[in-house]
Formats: C-alpha cells, sequence, structure tokens
C-alpha cells in the first residue's frame, strides 16, 4: 500500500467517482442495483483505496479528442451572454407530477364508480380497480425509476427550456408577430 491508498479522500473525490459511476451506468456496464450499492459505498468512502477499489473493474474513460468514435455533439442550451441558462428548480417534483398525475386521475375516478356500483347494489363487489391500478402502477415505478436514474426530469427541463427560448424572440420580434389560431 503506497502513501496515497491510505489518505483521506475529499468531497470532490468522491463526487468524482459519483460521477464516474453513473457514466458507467449510461454506457450499461453497471445495473441499477450495483450502481446505487457502488454510490453509497463512494459516498461513504474515506480513502483513496476505497474509492479505487469501487472503480477497478471499470475501463478508464477516454477522452473525447483520444477516442476513436466521433462524438455526439448536443445541441447547446440557450444563452444569456456566454452563460447558460440555469434549469428552473423543482424540475424533478414536476416531472413525478407530470408521470404520476394521469394515473391517479383515472384510478380515482375507476374506485369512484366501483364504490358507487357497490353502495347502489348494497353489496361490496369484486375490486376491479385493482386490474387497471396494478399493471399500469408497476409501470409507472419502473418508468420512474428508470427516468430518475437517467436523468429524464433535467433532460425534460432542458427540452422545456429550450422551447420556451425558441418561442420568447419570436413573440417579442414585432416584424414576425407570433401566429394566430
Amino acid at each position: 500500500m503506497d502513501g496515497r491508498d491510505g489518505m483521506r479522500a475529499s468531497d470532490s473525490d468522491r463526487t468524482a467517482v459519483a460521477d464516474r459511476l453513473r457514466v458507467a451506468l449510461n454506457e450499461g456496464r453497471l445495473d441499477l442495483h450495483e450502481y446505487d450499492e457502488r454510490l453509497q459505498r463512494a459516498y461513504a468512502a474515506r480513502t483513496y483505496a476505497e474509492l479505487d477499489g469501487l472503480l477497478t473493474d471499470l475501463p478508464p474513460v477516454t477522452p473525447v479528442e483520444r477516442s476513436g468514435l466521433s462524438p455526439l455533439t448536443p445541441a447547446a442550451p440557450p444563452s444569456v451572454g456566454d452563460q447558460p441558462a440555469p434549469v428552473a428548480r423543482g424540475v424533478t417534483a414536476r416531472w413525478l407530477a407530470e408521470v404520476w398525475l394521469p394515473y391517479l386521475k383515472v384510478i380515482s375516478i375507476v374506485v369512484t364508480i366501483w364504490a358507487v356500483t357497490s353502495l347502489l347494489s348494497q353489496d361490496l363487489l369484486y375490486f376491479w380497480p385493482a386490474w387497471v391500478a396494478g399493471p399500469w402502477g408497476a409501470v409507472l415505478a419502473v418508468q420512474t425509476i428508470t427516468g430518475l436514474a437517467g436523468g429524464e426530469p433535467r433532460r425534460q427541463a432542458v427540452k422545456r427550456q429550450r422551447k420556451r427560448a425558441k418561442r420568447k424572440p419570436r413573440a417579442t420580434n414585432p416584424e414576425n408577430p407570433p401566429p394566430t389560431t
């Protein structure tokens, strides 16, 4: 063990390892469960040796300029001056609401229908709304987990911000009035 392995790691070292683990997850080198375990161990690590142990079976990141592949260059987010526009707070909450609110509305309607029919028949009927709520809820749970792990809320917020930025110049330019419908 050399001197570096026994040295204490800083928060920025832990964050760098967490970023590398996220890249490995996005590349498909780690599954979600293993990523979660390693991420917890990364933030609990005290020394460089503990952090290095989390990355030993992962290949090093090749800088884009030395890579044999041509990089996909995403469109830059709208910017004011040289600084990119900040993404609004509450992005994750908004995304979760967009995913789950339709489900909650439909389930409340079908449970209400079930309750009214049970009340009118004066008997507790078979709880058929479970056949609507169960499968749909399972699909939404998987979508939520994969979306949060993959950064979908932030991606959608950036997309929404770009759309707003495209609409804004059109609306403020007197030569090109916004289209009327």
